[in-house]
């Protein structure tokens, strides 16, 4: 039997959210010699990833993977670990006061 952990990147089509899920890819052979590949999740058995899985973020089933190591050519797409700052510089309105 065979073990590998794999990392597949994904991409959400209607909101834009990028996420990675982590795999335990498990190869092994029955009695007969065929080949079964065994995809797993926290210890669940679950479908390899695939086109149309399920947003965390807004539901939506149109998510996209990219090849394996893709993210980290593309550092851009991963969010921050934590929130931007918020910038405490007041806000001035372009438009002149009325003189009323």
């Amino acid at each position: 039997m065979e073990e590998e952990r794999r990392t597949v990147p994904f991409e959400c089509r209607r909101c834009w959210h990028v996420w990675e899920e982590e795999y335990l890819v498990r190869r092994t052979e029955d009695a007969h010699g065929n080949e079964a590949t065994l995809w797993l999740r926290h210890g669940v058995a679950v479908p390899p990833p695939s086109p149309g899985t399920i947003c965390p973020r807004c539901g939506c089933q149109q998510a996209t993977t990219f090849p394996e190591g893709y993210l980290l050519h593309h550092p851009e797409l991963m969010p921050p670990e934590t929130p931007a700052v918020p910038d405490p510089t007041p806000l001035l309105s372009p438009v002149p006061k009325p003189l009323y």
